[in-house]
């Protein structure tokens, strides 16, 4: 069942609302405060009056909307707007993505963005917040969505890319450009062969370095030569797939990273030679397992495979409903922006 007008957050035209804060939570239309979980373009949208977000993605998130009226908070600071009060915590799932904590009168709120509890080096790891009333994501909220340990995952993508270095053919892997390419850039082998970025990826990649996340060194296609490329790893964005751009590899391999791989017949949609399982999002267990380490008696559920997952927690004992979001699954947005 929907919230109804008494809850800390509602849904407006607008986005989500607080209005004890009199603040929007990742809002779709340009509203006066807007609070933003991570930078991804179907959260963090241009045209806000003022914005307020984590210390860990300040970086990324100028690089995407520029010169914008930010403030920071770091993980666990509190703030105080109106009758509420506000904290940031580590969301898991690109860098600096948070969840929001709003505590109104002793009645807790956590609005979880997107989030993944499988840590990596690039972002601070999920953090499980108590709450009486979780939102939370399903984008692969089905029982049938179950990642391999990245260890496992990384172990055959640079299998796959020794092999075609070995035989004087380009990898490259479509990817996109924020927390997806810098996952895969700091987990694969660099002893195997160069890694080139897309323009679009470098630009994300810099922004991460500066927020002090320790990348490999990495090329753009203008700084290497026929030679090094037969043996170069190359990342690059959904949208180069077809381009002009993907001329210069000649006879190349190809792979797309998504958690959509899972599905029979995604690979063979997008036209590739190999699927890489990858997702930045939590699969089934992770979201049962991040629901449970709430305590919330009370859940959410927004974007993603929301009617099975409210039934199935419902069946569990739950009192859960859902908000009806403008926010994206994984690649629901242009260039494959929340994969």
């Amino acid at each position: 069942m929907p919230p109804d007008r008494n809850d800390l957050i509602t849904l407006r035209p607008e986005g989500l609302y607080c209005p004890a804060a009199d603040v929007y939570i990742d809002p779709w239309r340009p509203v006066p405060r807007a609070l933003i979980t991570h930078a991804h373009s179907d959260h963090a949208r241009a045209g806000h009056a003022h914005y307020l977000a984590s210390l860990e993605g300040e970086r990324v998130l100028r690089a995407r909307l520029g010169d914008i009226s930010l403030q920071t908070m770091d993980w666990g600071e509190s703030l105080t707007l109106g009758d509420a009060r506000i904290s940031l915590h580590p969301a898991g799932h690109v860098l600096g993505s948070s969840q929001v904590r709003i505590e109104v009168g002793g009645e807790v709120w956590v609005a979880s963005g997107d989030y993944k509890l499988e840590a990596d080096v690039t972002c601070t790891p999920f953090e499980p917040v108590r709450a009486h009333t979780f939102i939370t994501e399903s984008t692969f909220g089905l029982p049938i969505y179950r990642w391999q340990a990245q260890g496992v995952l990384f172990d055959g993508l640079n299998a796959w890319w020794r092999g075609n270095a070995e035989s004087g053919r380009t990898s490259v892997v479509f990817a996109y450009a924020f927390g997806k390419a810098q996952r895969i850039l700091a987990g694969v082998d660099a002893s195997i062969g160069p890694l080139v970025c897309h323009g679009a990826v470098e630009a994300l990649n810099r922004a991460y370095r500066a927020s002090g996340v320790r990348l490999p060194d990495t090329l753009q296609v203008a700084q290497t030569d026929a030679s090094s490329l037969a043996r170069a790893l190359v990342i690059a964005p959904p949208s180069a797939q077809g381009s002009p751009w993907m001329k210069r590899f000649g006879d190349y391999a190809d792979c797309f990273a998504s958690g959509w791989m899972q599905v029979r017949g995604a690979r063979r949609r997008r036209a590739v030679d190999r699927g890489l399982v990858m997702s930045d999002h939590a699969d089934w267990p992770g979201l049962m397992q991040a629901i449970a380490g709430t305590g919330a008696q009370r859940v959410i559920v927004t974007h993603g495979h929301i009617e099975p997952m409210v039934r199935w927690l419902r069946e569990q004992g739950l009192d859960a409903g859902a908000f009806r979001t403008e926010f994206g699954g994984e690649e629901d947005v242009a260039a494959g922006d929340a994969s």
